[in-house]
């Protein structure tokens, strides 16, 4: 029989996206209400992995991975998603959006994001929301998958991620006392 026990606690992150750069200073308050206060930020990166946003959101598209303090408990999760859906939807341009915001969290193997779309390697974890396996970490460090979107394999993501993860063990470390 296996013991249940509680889950390690996460690091929140948030990928946004979006055409004018200034919607992020606008709504920045405003995911720091639902994350807590900024722990790490990207640079600016481009967001030219895929055209599918371009119709509605138009072009070029710049991305920032936001990392806040706070660890979070994962069944958050999916409340989290809903937050910033909500966001998103108060950013709407003549039914468009002006940003995208894709919340998840980073674990010590792993790198996980909340979606509302159902897919063979994502589990439903409550209200309508699913959560995608994006990346694994290994010895050899973090491991695409056959579904991990291109954007979140580039060098500029992954290298970021890595870092973050640093900052996030230390978290672990300094909790634990």
């Amino acid at each position: 029989m296996s013991t249940p026990k509680a889950p390690a606690p996460a690091k929140l992150v948030m990928s946004v996206f979006m055409k004018d750069k200034t919607v992020l200073e606008s709504v920045f308050p405003r995911l720091e209400a639902v994350g807590g206060p900024v722990d790490m930020i990207s640079p600016w990166l481009d967001f030219d992995f895929t055209d599918y946003y371009y119709r509605e959101m138009g072009e070029p598209l710049f991305r920032r991975l936001i990392a806040f303090k706070p660890l979070m408990e994962q069944d958050a999760l999916a409340s989290i998603k809903l937050d910033t859906n909500r966001i998103e939807a108060d950013c709407l341009d003549q039914n468009n959006r002006t940003i995208n915001i894709d919340p998840g969290y980073l674990l010590s193997s792993r790198f996980i994001l909340a979606t509302g779309k159902e897919y063979s390697h994502r589990i439903y974890i409550g209200q309508k929301i699913y959560a995608d396996l994006t990346l694994m970490y290994t010895k050899k460090g973090f491991k695409t998958l056959a579904w991990t979107y291109p954007d979140y394999a580039s060098d500029a993501v992954l290298k970021f991620l890595t870092q973050l993860r640093r900052k996030y063990l230390a978290d672990l470390r300094a909790i634990k006392g």
